[in-house]
């Protein structure tokens, strides 16, 4: 061959080759809407709402809107599976008013205390390898979290809190004074910290109080003890507590867009919704201290100490593979074992919470989720219908929302008789 016509072949390969990456790539992936997400070399499964369309869904539809016209819902995002099969999926409203974006199935939202549950599936891996047990002790001598600058602490009683009592909010603190995850003046002013502080500051800083209650007693909602289960799953992998749920939880499931947020809008992930507060919603002070009055939503709550208790996010299809996946059924295959998803479904006693679950009723499971600029609810129906609503709007009600939400989806779906029966994952293509 001359060489003389050795560039022109490089030249053709390398068109074609751009051309067979764009026609199996994310572009085209994304089913013929006009946004292309910038993505990383490996996403999540990104179904757009193509299939949600027509009559069949109406009903949703209507209640859907309905609702977000009621309670001025800027944007939000559902996924509903039947038997395991996820088989309805779209976004409504804007993830981004002012720039007119609307939402996608893909796009995430901050998934608030969803996290939790999260965050307990990645403590029953740690069990499941023989890592960790439910029984371990976390402070004191014995404790996981035994080294500096958890080994000092004003009540002894703390030795007795089991890595069970932080999963189940029986570990020994109640909000009587205030949840500590969002007082971060208060405790730079009492530790001689400057802000912002950190999820160690917080945690040495409740070390440094009596408990109200003695651990494995009773059961009072906390987010400290999800945060002190975020520092254990870290000492006890070795790796950030990030990156070991990537890996040990999110990835073997094609989760990989979801992700641990940040605090301001300039912090945004690509294709992470713009969060918007209530009417007449009041300005804060800037938890990294500066002197500038802020939103909760952009830069007044602090979503990186949140962290294993409020800091994630996902969008709406992600969170359905992932419930799927824990729900103790047949199809699709659980990433637990049968034994660990009884533990975290099965309360302990009357009065005490399941395991990262918000509740657990006649078979029901749901998780709640609640932040400035989020709403989030989770149903799991083992064997029949399950979803996932996300908004990017608080509203006055604040956790209570949730029931409206409930209420809402339950009307939707009582009145949809036709179901297809096709899996939307399935149908999804995937770069691998």
């Amino acid at each position: 061959m001359q060489i003389k016509y050795i560039p022109g072949l490089i030249t053709a390969g390398l068109i074609v080759g751009m051309a067979v990456k764009y026609l199996t790539g994310p572009s085209i992936q994304t089913f013929g809407t006009d946004f292309l997400p910038p993505a990383p070399l490996t996403t999540s499964v990104r179904i757009s709402g193509t299939y949600a369309q027509g009559e069949d869904f109406s009903y949703i539809d209507r209640e859907m809107n309905r609702f977000m016209r009621q309670w001025n819902l800027k944007g939000a995002s559902v996924a509903v599976a039947r038997e395991g099969q996820m088989v309805f999926a779209k976004g409504y409203g804007y993830a981004d008013e002012e720039q007119g974006i609307e939402v996608e199935p893909y796009h995430l939202f901050r998934v608030a205390s969803i996290s939790k549950l999260i965050t307990a599936a990645g403590v029953m891996k740690l069990v499941e390898a023989g890592q960790l047990s439910l029984d371990d002790k976390v402070f004191g001598p014995e404790g996981i979290l035994s080294k500096a600058p958890y080994d000092t602490y004003r009540d002894r009683k703390v030795e007795e809190i089991r890595v069970l009592h932080l999963l189940n909010h029986s570990g020994g603190w109640t909000n009587r004074w205030g949840d500590p995850m969002f007082m971060p003046t208060v405790i730079a002013r009492n530790t001689g910290k400057e802000l912002p502080i950190s999820d160690e500051d917080i945690i040495c800083f409740m070390l440094d109080k009596r408990l109200h209650f003695r651990p494995g007693t009773m059961s009072s909602y906390s987010n400290l003890g999800y945060a002190i289960l975020g520092k254990i799953i870290e000492a006890v992998s070795g790796e950030s507590y990030e990156s070991y749920i990537k890996s040990e939880v999110f990835y073997p499931l094609g989760i990989f867009d979801a992700t641990l947020g940040g605090s301001y809008e300039e912090d945004r992930k690509d294709l992470e919704v713009k969060y918007y507060e209530q009417e007449n919603s009041l300005l804060i002070s800037d938890h990294q201290g500066s002197d500038d009055l802020v939103p909760r939503s952009y830069g007044g709550n602090d979503i990186h100490t949140l962290g294993a208790a409020g800091g994630w996010i996902a969008s709406a299809t992600d969170l359905m593979r992932f419930m799927l996946a824990i729900d103790g059924q047949p199809f699709p295959e659980d990433i637990l074992l049968p034994e660990s998803i009884e533990a975290m479904t099965t309360p302990v006693g009357r009065g005490f919470h399941p395991l990262g679950w918000r509740g657990v009723r006649r078979g029901e499971r749901y998780r709640t989720g609640t932040l400035a600029g989020t709403s989030v609810l989770m149903v799991n129906r083992p064997g029949d219908i399950s979803y996932v609503v996300l908004f990017n709007t608080s509203t006055w009600k604040g956790p209570m929302l949730a029931n409206d939400i409930r209420i809402m989806m339950q009307r939707g779906i009582s009145r949809t008789d036709n179901w297809p029966d096709y899996d939307l994952f399935d149908l999804a293509v995937h770069e691998d």
